[in-house]
């Protein structure tokens, strides 16, 4: 996640050091071919290394076929990159979990794909930052926040939404919506949200919390303002200024602010799309003082060419700051698009950063 420079494999020196130290990174760049064997190989490959004097590079796989080599079975550099072909993998388990209308056991994706249950939980945990079994419950708890507004009885989304009892249903429904599924069916009517605004070096900010973490921070100009937007995320709560209930809270997020560097523990109670959450995630594991890409955040995740998505969901972050989204910039290093403005994205980096 880390921006880091590009390592560039233009030379033939370069190139035999990135097959020397098998280096994926290479992977995408040449190929290589031994010509005693006959055959071509990623950089990568584990097979026993060669004598330069036999090795010879090849910008295209097509280069070494016409010169008379065959694929490697170790490394199989017929087919895509090692790293790429992990990321399609997971992806076709991701889509088997999301097609999947009942609860589908890990076992039986493993075994759709032809590989181990240990083997899969890991790639998964790799590429995505959370386990299988993590990922499907985020993708019932959409379909339940869908089939809740679609229900004339909340019992009849049970079964929709790929739950196999009740007792599941309703244990795992209230720890992911914040709410029961009969407040979530009335739009959050009768959620209690503690609010209360603070003054930064950035301008103002509003905090509001419900029982079980924060839910909003937000710049604004003004009290009303950061209100009216309050209201309009949460027009069926019940809201309640309570600077005092918030002063700790509050203060934390205060001293974030005028001091970026440091680290919070406040509990969050947010809420989004599974892709949402999987950014935000990614977002919380790129340093302070560090920043990466938007196409960089897009790779982490397994979606490498989500790169207009991991903006928007940047964008919809509802906790600035407590997500550091700021840290997000354009493959060339510059600042792109803020939600709260590109100069106070500016002023939270160089914070990261007092030394410079």
């Amino acid at each position: 996640m880390v921006k880091q420079k590009t390592e560039a494999f233009n030379t033939d020196q370069q190139r035999w050091r990135a097959v020397q130290q098998r280096n994926a990174t290479a992977d995408t760049s040449f190929f290589y071919g031994v010509l005693t064997t006959g055959i071509y190989c990623y950089p990568s490959c584990p097979s026993r290394g060669a004598r330069r004097e036999n090795v010879r590079f090849y910008l295209q796989r097509q280069y070494a076929i016409d010169d008379g080599l065959r694929a490697c079975k170790r490394c199989k550099s017929d087919q895509a990159p090692l790293a790429q072909r992990r990321v399609y993998l997971i992806e076709r388990a991701c889509r088997l979990i999301e097609q999947s209308e009942q609860t589908i056991r890990i076992e039986s994706i493993a075994e759709r794909l032809a590989i181990s249950r240990f083997h899969l939980q890991r790639l998964f945990k790799q590429q995505t930052g959370i386990t299988p079994k993590a990922y499907e419950k985020a993708i019932r708890a959409n379909r339940l926040q869908a089939n809740i507004r679609k229900s004339q009885r909340v019992t009849d989304t049970i079964y929709d939404s790929g739950y196999s009892s009740a007792s599941g249903f309703y244990a795992e429904a209230a720890q992911r919506l914040g709410m029961t599924p009969s407040t979530a069916k009335r739009g959050g009517e009768g959620l209690s949200i503690h609010y209360a605004f603070a003054m930064t070096s950035l301008g103002k900010i509003i905090v509001a919390a419900t029982t079980r973490g924060i839910c909003v921070v937000r710049f604004g100009e003004s009290d009303r303002q950061l209100l009216a937007g309050l209201k309009e995320l949460y027009p069926k709560a019940q809201l309640a200024l309570d600077k005092q209930g918030l002063k700790a809270s509050l203060a934390q997020v205060v001293t974030l602010i005028e001091s970026p560097a440091s680290e919070h523990r406040l509990p969050l109670d947010i809420r989004g799309t599974v892709f949402q959450e999987k950014v935000w995630a990614a977002l919380r594991k790129i340093p302070a003082g560090s920043t990466a890409s938007y196409s960089e955040v897009a790779r982490s995740i397994g979606k490498p060419t989500a790169m207009r998505a991991v903006a928007q969901a940047c964008g919809a972050n509802p906790v600035a700051v407590l997500i550091p989204c700021h840290r997000v910039v354009r493959a060339d290093g510059g600042l792109s698009g803020y939600r709260w403005g590109v100069e106070r994205k500016a002023a939270l980096l160089k914070g990261e950063k007092p030394d410079e």
